[in-house]
């Protein structure tokens, strides 16, 4: 599997851990502000980028749906509403245990214990067999993989034949002011904000690094498309401050 730069930028630039155990342990320290931070940063706008991306499953009949780096749960809480009345089945996997304890506290709120099931998981070795799913869903976890080709196959692994995986990521605006002050913004106030609300000014630092370092827009696609997904389309929102990418099996 080829390595991209992003593979290779952790929060922590002072830990011997490997990504994966940082991405791990810093998602755990920001776990009980983390969702607060969400909305804070982007205004309550990525609520509306989640809707966005869970209707790209509106057309699929999707029944059984896995949602990749789950954290605490808001795409699955928010596909189970949105596909209402379907009857799904969704499960989420996420490697930080910070984050997952709180997802199943809203999932025990919603009363939706038995339509969503939370497990620690890892995304590079999904433990369910292939052709699990017909549909796979990741928000803002791909540039936390610490292999991207690996995890993104993964998904398409365990997709049934015509499955449709989504991902939605950050990714950077073209316009020359909405850019100079997007990397104002993700370089020193979202860092700071991390820092005063989360007591965690690296985990900031380390999206604004991670998002630089991202192959997005058709370089993506072009990913995609090598791991085997067919059909590939990205949608970009709010200016290209994030993408919308699908593929199907």
């Amino acid at each position: 599997m080829q390595p991209y730069q992003h593979d290779s930028i952790v929060p922590f630039k002072n830990n011997d851990a490997d990504k994966k155990a940082q991405v791990a342990q810093m998602f755990d320290q920001i776990a009980p502000r983390y969702d607060f931070l969400n909305h804070f940063l982007s205004a309550g706008i990525d609520v509306g980028w989640r809707k966005a991306a869970i209707k790209q499953l509106a057309d699929l009949q999707a029944h059984t749906i896995l949602d990749v780096a789950t954290g605490t749960a808001d795409v699955a809480l928010l596909t189970e509403r949105l596909l209402r009345p379907r009857q799904v089945k969704i499960t989420g996997i996420d490697i930080s245990e910070g984050m997952l304890a709180l997802g199943r506290e809203k999932i025990k709120a919603a009363g939706l214990e038995s339509t969503i099931t939370l497990y620690t998981g890892d995304s590079e070795a999904i433990n369910f067999e292939c052709n699990s799913f017909d549909a796979v869903t990741v928000a803002f976890g791909v540039r936390n993989f610490a292999n991207l080709e690996q995890g993104l196959a993964e998904m398409l692994r365990v997709l049934k034949p015509g499955g449709k995986a989504v991902v939605l990521e950050f990714s950077k605006p073209k316009l020359p002011g909405v850019t100079a002050f997007y990397q104002l913004y993700t370089r020193i106030i979202a860092p700071g904000a991390g820092q005063c609300i989360a007591g965690s000014k690296a985990a900031y630092r380390y999206l604004s690094d991670s998002i630089q370092a991202f192959p997005e827009g058709d370089a993506f696609i072009k990913i995609l498309e090598k791991t085997g997904f067919k059909h590939c389309y990205k949608k970009p929102l709010s200016l290209g401050i994030c993408t919308i990418y699908c593929g199907q099996k």
